[in-house]
């Protein structure tokens, strides 16, 4: 099992960050907002993922890179949760909505229930609040 976390599987383009956030579906699992979005066509090769911290909720950069850091290794420990997905590939957005630090325990449990209600639940229709 490759436990890396390569730049491929990291979401980068804006095409597809846009279309993220227009057309993904989203629930919440404190403290992250989850948008899912799932793709049929084959530009990205394997599922990939957007990890945000909002500058309004932590001020210092500092802890908004900790943060990023601890839910960057927790999902590169747990990636193998979603596995093969038949079908399309998925964009996966996780936005951290806490202004508190939590511990990287506290993180890995809820992406491994974000990573699970993901691989369970098809998400074809839009949920935003």
């Amino acid at each position: 099992m490759n436990f890396r976390l390569h730049k491929n599987e990291r979401l980068h383009s804006k095409k597809l960050i846009k279309e993220l956030f227009d057309k993904g579906s989203s629930f919440f699992l404190y403290p992250f907002k989850v948008m899912v979005l799932e793709i049929n066509f084959e530009i990205p090769e394997t599922n990939q993922v957007l990890f945000s911290v909002s500058k309004k909720k932590l001020k210092k950069s500092v802890d908004r890179n900790l943060i990023k850091r601890r839910m960057r290794e927790s999902y590169r420990l747990n990636k193998q949760i979603l596995g093969e997905i038949n079908g399309g590939k998925k964009i996966i957005g996780l936005i951290y909505v806490s202004s508190e630090i939590v511990t990287f325990q506290v993180i890995e449990n809820k992406i491994k229930k974000i990573l699970t209600t993901i691989k369970e639940k098809p998400l074809s229709e839009k949920n935003n609040p």
